[in-house]
């Protein structure tokens, strides 16, 4: 098994977590080490393609309706 160390830990998130792991009944160590595992347990699915990946991150802001644009036909190009 490997282990870490967590530096600059902010107090009151030190706090959070003693409080934690005494409502666990545990240590502080197991209680992190139990709150890594959960995070890291999902599995979230991940884009196929860069399209996917955008508007996955952007859906919840909504969608915008863009007017449609006009064309004209296509000239045709002189190779000669």
């Amino acid at each position: 098994m490997a282990s870490m160390t967590i530096r600059n830990l902010d107090d009151r998130v030190k706090t959070r977590l003693r409080v934690r792991a005494a409502e666990h009944g545990r240590s502080m160590e197991d209680e992190a080490r139990e709150i890594l595992a959960a995070a890291l347990a999902e599995e979230r699915p991940r884009p196929s393609n860069l399209y996917e990946a955008i508007r996955a991150r952007f859906a919840a802001a909504g969608g915008v309706d863009l007017p449609e644009i006009e064309r004209e036909p296509i000239r045709p190009v002189d190779l000669g």
